[in-house]
């Protein structure tokens, strides 16, 4: 009873326009930007501003160039692009033939897109447009605080505000090299030793799969020299011409390594990723329909 009323109020506080001029600001970073985008003066976009502070009671953006918003602005973000994404889907229901499929934004690691992800997300072409934003599984919930995607493939189980949540599955990585690289860096064995020198491959600087691996492996803090190459298939091939040991997904690699074309550092040289489907909680039957089609393809493709 609590949220519902909660929502009620949140709807009667925040009006539509002024929902739409915090989405300008945000994407414009100026009032003027704004003002320009949604064909009214600056003066009306900072009426707008302070009526919203006003009945909300707190300050929606930090009046910096550009603008920052605040997490009530963040919030009222969310709010005005999820308007816009419910406006999309009642038109494609009213005219489909007109409209044509519906635009969405959801975030996608690169590894999933690259394994299992893209397959089930074609079969949705003639319902949706789809705009793919690739970032980090542990990095992408910020994409859905800023309202900048309705749904996100994530590690991340706890909510963003306004969200649910379903586990997806175990995306599980093996860390591997090319035969050539084992008998040069590892002849005496997959030991501390070897690893703090012997080089890795790694997708870019946010990611800790290998630093992660190197911790269950030695126990010990060890900082090997390492290439970054931050595209999926690029860097199981610098992985596959000897350049470093990296970890690569399973469900890629497993038939390399079954025939001897690359090389597990070890049964413990693993690292388990659960993932989970995050979208906004007022979700339009669009963005319903792509959730579950990736939960569908996950079941059967991650542990």
């Amino acid at each position: 009873m609590f949220l519902i009323h909660h929502k009620i109020i949140f709807m009667t506080l925040v009006d539509v326009a002024a929902a739409r001029t915090i989405a300008a600001i945000a994407e414009s970073g100026t009032f003027e930007a704004a003002a320009g985008r949604l064909q009214v003066t600056p003066s009306a976009v900072s009426q707008r501003v302070r009526a919203l502070e006003a009945e909300l009671g707190r300050p929606v953006l930090h009046r910096t160039r550009p603008v920052e918003l605040t997490a009530a602005g963040l919030a009222v973000l969310r709010f005005a692009r999820q308007l816009e994404q419910l406006s999309a889907d009642l038109r494609a229901e009213l005219a489909p033939e007109a409209i044509g499929p519906a635009p969405l934004t959801i975030v996608v690691n690169s590894d999933s897109l690259h394994t299992w992800a893209l397959p089930p997300l074609a079969g949705l072409v003639d319902l949706v447009h789809l705009e793919v934003l690739r970032e980090d599984e542990a990095h992408s919930l910020a994409l859905l605080r800023e309202g900048a995607a309705a749904g996100a493939v994530t590690a991340e189980a706890e909510p963003v505000p306004g969200c649910s949540v379903e586990r997806l599955g175990v995306m599980r990585y093996l860390a591997v090299c090319a035969p050539g690289y084992a008998r040069r860096w590892f002849e005496g064995g997959v030991e501390a030793t070897s690893l703090s020198v012997a080089p890795t491959v790694t997708y870019d600087r946010k990611d800790g799969l290998q630093r992660r691996c190197l911790t269950q492996l030695t126990r010990a803090r060890i900082d090997p020299p390492s290439h970054y190459i931050p595209a999926s298939a690029e860097y199981a091939e610098a992985i596959r011409l000897g350049m470093g040991w990296g970890m690569i997904p399973e469900i890629e690699c497993r038939e390399e390594v079954r025939v001897g074309e690359l090389v597990r550092l070890g049964e413990r040289a693993v690292v388990d990723v659960p993932l989970y489907w995050q979208q906004w909680r007022r979700s339009s039957a669009l963005l319903r329909e792509v959730g579950d089609t990736l939960r569908e393809a996950a079941r059967r493709v991650l542990r």
